[in-house]
């Protein structure tokens, strides 16, 4: 296939879309453009040169995701094959206890007021050391 292979570069928005890292190609531009995605350690635009064997940090969805290339693709494949296309050295997802609660109001109770507003803030932050 010719989309596979170690040789060459691609984009590296298109590259971690390909690999299922982000449901779509903008969701990767956009993580690029607000400096959530780092290759070797620098930040990046959407459409920097990704090669084989580049560590890539990403932020998506309150999670780091740590890879480092092992195959360039340049269209979006299946999650078998894309769990070949890195080695995955991310930090595993946060237990479900350390999560922000979700704040849940009452049917019928009405926009919250400023206090309100406050408090569920406090609550949904962790504390600071």
């Amino acid at each position: 296939m010719d989309t596979e292979g170690t040789e060459g570069s691609v984009r590296v928005d298109a590259w971690i879309w390909s690999v299922r890292l982000t449901k779509t190609r903008s969701q990767a531009a956009a993580a690029c453009k607000a400096g959530h995605v780092r290759v070797n350690g620098a930040r990046v635009k959407p459409a920097h040169d990704l090669r084989a064997g580049d560590q890539v940090r990403l932020i998506h969805a309150g999670r780091e995701r740590l890879v480092v290339v092992s195959k360039i693709v340049r269209k979006r494949v299946g999650p078998p094959v894309a769990v070949q296309c890195y080695v995955d050295n991310s930090p595993p997802p946060p237990p479900k206890e350390f999560t922000a609660p979700v704040a849940v109001r009452d049917r019928g109770a009405g926009r919250p007021t400023k206090r309100d507003r406050r408090e569920m803030e406090r609550l949904q932050t962790p504390p600071q050391p």
